[in-house]
């Protein structure tokens, strides 16, 4: 009896482990077709929109697409002039890290220091650690990886193509063979993993906003940059605000001296705990809320995976399987005629 129960258990974590396993040796392939289809679940509302013109499946796959790579291409052209002038005064900014570095390399040396001394009185030997220089990536490194990132970023464009082109047959043919789900389940999944991604987007940007005026305010170089990596490092929910925060402490003590070095960051996370505390629960609101420990579950695990990538497509895809848990649950529920047990649909929201 106890053999018979423990090897399903058995059998179902060998399959998660075996499903771990592939997804990292993979990676290099399944990153940018995971992320590709991410974005594409989040566009689908504008190829829908485009589909009720009465264009054809193509035409509003094409226009989505190329939608958005003209999006990029002008963040990238906004972005040229500030990361250029950040790349002609690298050789200042690099004197002024390093003057921080050497500052912080002579109090890590008197420590060094002192703990030989307290070693020698416990005729105690201790080797010095030797520093090693940090190696800065070349030119040649460049090169050697771009046909790799090319490659990815063609996967990732063909794979976003295909996805809005044949959306709706991928959710029949998946409907058809699960008893469980069907094409309008698979729609509304859709539909609040876009609503919410647009909503933090919308929220990310007025953020980002908020955090470029402030630096600006403060004499802080750069601020449109430092505000256009706020945007984005905010996608990464807890992890990213850490890394910004602790880059603008280093920002501030390069560009600023005494006290003030601390102003921009004690700022920004003010302003983060404010949209962290107010806004954001006021605009998703409890009809979209995710539980927490599945966010930082889910951020933990995909991070650990995939990086930066598994970062961003964490969230959407917890949504995404909420919404479809509930979906099961919430039929399941129906067909055993208990309507009473039906459990409340805490990412629903309107209907469209």
């Amino acid at each position: 009896m106890f053999h018979s129960r423990t090897a399903p258990v058995a059998i179902w974590l060998l399959a998660i482990l075996a499903s771990i396993a592939a997804l990292d040796l993979a990676s290099s392939m399944l990153e940018p077709v995971v992320f590709a289809l991410v974005v594409g679940v989040v566009l689908s509302p504008f190829a829908r929109r485009i589909d009720r013109l009465g264009a054809p499946s193509a035409l509003s796959a094409f226009v989505t697409l190329a939608m958005s790579l003209a999006v990029l291409v002008f963040l990238a052209v906004l972005a040229e002039p500030v990361v250029s002038d950040a790349i002609d005064r690298a050789p200042y900014i690099r004197a002024e890290v390093r003057g921080l570095l050497t500052s912080l390399q002579d109090v890590s040396r008197g420590v060094d220091e002192m703990s030989e001394e307290v070693a020698s009185a416990l005729n105690d030997e201790t080797a010095k650690p030797e520093t090693k220089p940090v190696e800065v990536p070349k030119l040649r490194d460049a090169l050697i990886y771009a046909p790799g990132f090319l490659g990815q970023l063609m996967v990732f464009v063909g794979t976003l193509y295909f996805f809005l082109l044949a959306r709706r047959d991928v959710y029949a043919w998946i409907g058809a063979s699960s008893l469980s789900l069907d094409a309008d389940a698979m729609i509304e999944a859709e539909r609040r993993v876009s609503r919410y991604f647009l909503t933090i987007t919308v929220i990310n940007g007025v953020f980002a906003l908020l955090v470029t005026a402030v630096l600006l305010a403060l004499g802080m170089p750069y601020a449109a940059l430092w505000g256009f990596a706020a945007f984005l490092s905010n996608f990464v929910l807890y992890l990213g605000p850490a890394v910004f925060a602790a880059a603008l402490v280093l920002g501030g003590m390069v560009s600023f001296s005494g006290p003030i070095s601390f102003v921009p960051v004690t700022a920004y996370v003010l302003l983060n705990m404010m949209e962290g505390q107010f806004v954001t629960p006021a605009l998703v609101g409890r009809q979209m809320a995710v539980n927490p420990l599945l966010v930082f579950l889910s951020l933990v695990f995909w991070l650990w995976l995939w990086g930066p990538i598994g970062g961003i497509i964490a969230i959407p895809l917890l949504v995404w399987a909420i919404a479809i848990h509930e979906r099961i649950t919430k039929g399941q529920t129906i067909s055993s005629g208990t309507p009473g047990r039906l459990r409340p649909n805490r990412l629903a929201g309107p209907t469209e």
